[in-house]
């Protein structure tokens, strides 16, 4: 059986103590922070992120270097055989493309995964990889599986403020103007590989209503689980974790009896959504792992 190693970025919200934890390992994602470069996890955390996203500095994110992409590679396969790598989703970075390209040279002992994930349900793929691992999958048929399962999940987000999907350019200036005006809670949708509006709040309440019920709809119309026997519930938020608590309560009420895993949006995604924003999403269990 081939010894496999499971490798991921900081997208997926896997901290290093956590990665070291799992048996996984993530490249941390580099950020631009009025010209000086740092690193997610490595030498800015969160709280020292949303200090500097307060003090309005000029917060850009990069995907990692070619060379710290090989070098980790490299050094992995001094000790395992193959490499199962799960970058955020091809929709959303470059990173993924780079990625197969790169694994090109590998002579196919580097497997790109393209799984259209990020967030939260990047992260249940990299537990998911390393779960098929350990009962003797190869690299090429965790791709495979994992390929064949990257449209059974959702994201829904409430973000808090437009006003830094307008920095990054991802809404016109004229609907951001608006959306401040009315004081709109939007709500965007993940499922794929594209950040989507899906619905607009005119409170925190409404939205977070809007999310529970969107989510419950999935689970039946969507995944045919109404009671979320095969179903990961999770759950993210930027910033403020005492709302994400509060928000947990509501959503444990209306999913009882599971397990719902809480953390917060990495912090390369959060410099797009700024605080106050919270998240739900769901990702199925793979039938090899349940078996």
């Amino acid at each position: 059986m081939s010894k496999i190693a499971i490798v991921s970025d900081s997208n997926s919200g896997i901290t290093p103590a956590q990665a070291k934890e799992a048996g996984v390992s993530v490249l941390p994602m580099p950020f631009f922070i009025n010209g000086d470069t740092f690193f997610e996890e490595i030498d800015l955390n969160q709280e020292q992120f949303y200090e500097r996203l307060k003090e309005g500095c000029d917060i850009s994110t990069s995907m990692p270097s070619v060379g710290s992409v090989t070098d980790l590679w490299d050094e992995l396969l001094k000790e395992y055989d193959e490499i199962v790598h799960i970058p955020m989703s091809s929709g959303l970075s470059s990173s993924c493309e780079t990625a197969c390209v790169l694994a090109q040279e590998y002579e196919g002992k580097v497997q790109v995964v393209n799984n259209q994930r990020i967030s939260v349900t990047q992260r249940q793929s990299v537990l998911d990889a390393k779960a098929l691992a350990d009962k003797g999958f190869s690299a090429k048929e965790i791709k495979d599986i994992l390929e064949r399962e990257k449209m059974e999940s959702s994201i829904y987000i409430m973000v808090d403020t437009l006003s830094y999907l307008k920095k990054g350019g991802r809404i016109t200036p004229a609907a951001a103007a608006l959306g401040t005006l009315l004081k709109l809670k939007p709500v965007l949708q993940i499922q794929g590989e594209k950040l989507d509006a899906f619905a607009k709040a005119r409170t925190v309440k409404q939205a977070k209503s809007i999310m529970i019920t969107a989510m419950k709809n999935d689970f039946t119309q969507r995944f045919h689980d109404e009671n979320g026997s095969h179903m990961y519930l999770e759950m993210a938020y930027t910033h403020d974790l005492a709302a994400a608590e509060a928000f947990r309560e509501e959503v444990q009420e209306a999913f009882p009896g599971m397990d719902i895993v809480l953390n917060p949006l990495s912090l390369s995604i959060s410099c797009h959504i700024g605080p106050g924003a919270l998240a739900i999403a769901c990702s199925k269990k793979i039938p090899e792992i349940e078996e």
